[in-house]
Parts: C-alpha cells; structure tokens; sequence
C-alpha cells in the first residue's frame, strides 16, 4: 500500500505568526454584568485565553505529543466526488497473540481526531480484553483531511470514505463507534455496508431515536405509555428539550448559511475560540477542562487543512438531503446489524429507555450516572469498558468480527 503515507503535523511558522498577530489585534465587545454563561462565552473567559494563547501556550510542544500517535493519509476514491486524501490515526493491538477487533472511531462537531486519543490506549493495551486496533480518521472538511469541492457531501458520503478507508487498510470486517456526527456516520456505514462488513455499531448519541409506535413496537408502545415516566426518564427529556430551546442556534446556522457564519470563524481566532468552547462548557458535564486542552481543541480548526469554514458544511448537507434520503437518518437501523449505547445524562441528546430499544436490534445499553457529550474526552473508562463489555465474551456483540486478526489483505502498515 505505498500510497498510505505515515504524516505528522507540522503548522507552518506563517500560520503561527499570523494567529499572533490576529490575537494581539483583538478588540473586544461588552457583555451584561449578571450574564454569566446565559448569553455566550464570557468576556472573562475569552480575555484569560486569548492572553495565555498569546503568551503562554506552546503549539510546538502540543504538536509533538500529538505526534506520538501513529498517523498518516491516504487517498481514497468518493463516487460522485474528486479523489480526497484522508488523515487519520492507526494504532494496532499492542497485546501480542491477540487477535483484535478492527474499530473505527467516528468523531463529530466540535471535535477532531483528538476524541479518540485517550480512549486508544484503553482499547489497545492493558490487561482487560477484548482488544481493538483503533482507526480514527479527521473526516472530509475537518482537521488534515482534504474538503469536499461541491455540494452534496452528506454523513452518508462520510460513511462510504469510512468504509473505504478499512477495506484500504486490509479490514473487510469492523465494527464502529461514535457520538454526535459520528453517530450518524456510524448509523450510516450500518445501513449501507452491514452487515457483510460493518458488523455492529455502538453509539453515545442517537439524536433519531423517538418514542415507540404501536405499528411497530407495541409491548414497546404499551410500556412506555401505560406507566408514569420515571424521574430519570424524565431529567432525559428536560435535557433534550433544553438543548433544543437554549442550545440548537449553532446547527440552525451551519445548516442553513455556513458560508455566512464561516468567514468570522475563519479570519477570527477570537470568533473561532468563543464559538466552539462554548459548546465544551454547556455540553460538557462538569469536565474541568483546562486552557491547553481548549486551545488545542480550537487549534485543530485554526490550523486545519481548509480552515474552520469547511467544518461546518456537514450541517447544510444533510439538512437539504432529499426526502427519501433524510427519511433515513431517522430509520431504525436493519435488525441484521447489532447495536448498542451508552447514555451519558448531559449529553445534548439524551433518550428515555424506551426509545433507544426503537433503534434497531440492541444489543447492549447502559446508563452512565454523569457524563456529556464529549464521551471518548470526558469518560473514557466508561465508554471502555461499555465497548470491552458489548464485544467481549457473553456480550452482544461477541463474535461479530471473525476475521479478527486484523489485516484480512496482508497490508501492513
């Protein structure tokens, strides 16, 4: 495979310099006195981390520990599209004699590979099985990955460059993991290639779930609607429906004007940093994020490929999906395919028990007691053990991988 190519980053010192010069430009507006969080990043918030990203934060330093993590690009072939060369990173087991379960790790929005970083190691090494080589790719538009040139390139044609990009590496089994537009990639690469190579998906966030209908779920239906919602059930919907009055601007805009709101994020990296950490704040469930995490996470969309822009694009692709094919977002997924989740309680989509069992032929759930949106960061354990635990011995998912040794081709990497 010699056009798998090993990468590293390596932000230019012209973009360095010129974020510098961006920051020290920066004027500020006023905000309310009593306004806290209510209204968007605090002005506080903003000052401390525009003079530490200024004066105190080493992106040579964040580069190199980024580096560690073996990556590379490839190009790969979309139908429809121009050829695209796609980053991601790609850590075997480091058990020997194992055989291990090829996963792919689909991040979302406001995220990057850098979801996948402190879940890796608890999925590749240790003393607890079963365990996975780990592929995490910067989806097209994000991160070091190529953008897309032309309209159209919805979660679906991210599922077909995800499914194309295993079989590259040798995998013609794998199962699939994700969260926010990871979930909806991962349902995707479901629906389109399983169960005859994706043999199973576990997901941390179902935004399509819904309560069950009697025509097709009717001991469902009669649970659900016989009895009382229990308090947690009911924090569940209190979350969703918080999200969707408080919380839901952003997607409205992506959706609709990316282009409008693309060029503040991408000529401002005080626009860019307010932007997305506050959606670490409000999605987040008391993480104590630190200053070089969040600048990293905004940094991996200053210095991206085709810049912040290109990120946003996704939301308008599978807003303006033909009927049919939007019809399918929110399908169940096809009962020959095994799924499973986690709830984390603050997520931005959280579901009563009931309509995550509509989704298709669960395997395995679990509950967690806190948590946000951020799984892979923000519990990684968690989400660990939830994945060791539906694909290990007497879970769900066991065995649905049987050429489990990896490179089915002979590739090497």
């Amino acid at each position: 495979m010699s056009d798998v190519k090993p990468y590293k980053i390596d932000v230019s010192e012209q973009k360095l310099e010129l974020l510098k010069r961006k920051l020290e430009l920066t004027t500020y507006p006023d905000e309310l006195e009593n306004s806290s969080w209510d209204l968007g990043t605090p002005l506080t918030e903003i000052r401390r981390l525009v003079k530490y990203w200024k004066e105190g934060f080493d992106w040579r330093a964040t580069e190199a520990k980024l580096n560690e993590t073996p990556q590379f690009t490839t190009p790969i072939d979309i139908d429809g599209f121009d050829t695209l060369n796609i980053h991601f990173a790609h850590v075997k087991c480091k058990v020997p004699g194992v055989k291990a379960i090829p996963l792919i790790f689909i991040h979302g929005w406001p995220g990057s590979f850098l979801e996948s970083l402190k879940l890796i190691p608890l999925l590749t090494e240790g003393s607890q099985g079963p365990y996975f080589d780990v592929i995490a790719p910067s989806l097209v538009d994000f991160g070091f990955s190529d953008a897309a040139k032309k309209i159209g390139f919805s979660s679906s044609k991210h599922a077909e460059v995800c499914h194309k990009l295993m079989l590259k590496l040798g995998y013609t089994e794998y199962v699939t993991q994700g969260g926010d537009w990871g979930a909806i990639i991962s349902k995707f690469l479901a629906l389109k290639y399983g169960p005859a190579h994706c043999k199973a998906a576990h997901f941390n966030f179902m935004w399509w779930v819904q309560p069950p209908k009697f025509a097709s779920n009717p001991f469902l239906w009669l649970q659900y609607n016989l009895q009382p919602h229990s308090d947690l059930d009911k924090a569940r919907l209190e979350r969703r429906d918080w999200f969707i009055r408080e919380g839901y601007g952003y997607n409205l805009l992506q959706g609709t004007k990316p282009q409008t709101i693309g060029y503040g994020l991408h000529d401002s990296p005080v626009g860019l940093l307010a932007w997305i950490y506050e959606k670490l704040h409000d999605w987040s469930d008391g993480y104590k994020w630190t200053d070089d995490e969040i600048l990293t996470w905004v940094s991996m969309y200053a210095f991206s490929s085709n810049g912040a822009t290109a990120s946003n694009r996704i939301y308008y692709m599978d807003r303006h999906l033909p009927p049919a094919e939007r019809a399918r977002v929110f399908a169940p997924i096809p009962s020959s395919v095994p799924i499973g989740f986690s709830v984390f309680p603050l997520d931005i989509s959280v579901w009563p028990a009931a309509w995550g069992r509509t989704a298709g032929r669960v395997v395995f759930e679990n509950a967690h007691p806190d948590g946000g949106h951020f799984a892979a960061h923000e519990r990684p354990e968690w989400l660990a053990a939830d994945l060791k635990a539906m694909f290990g011995k007497g879970g769900g998912g066991y065995g649905a991988v049987t050429e489990r040794n990896g490179y089915a081709s002979g590739a090497k990497l």
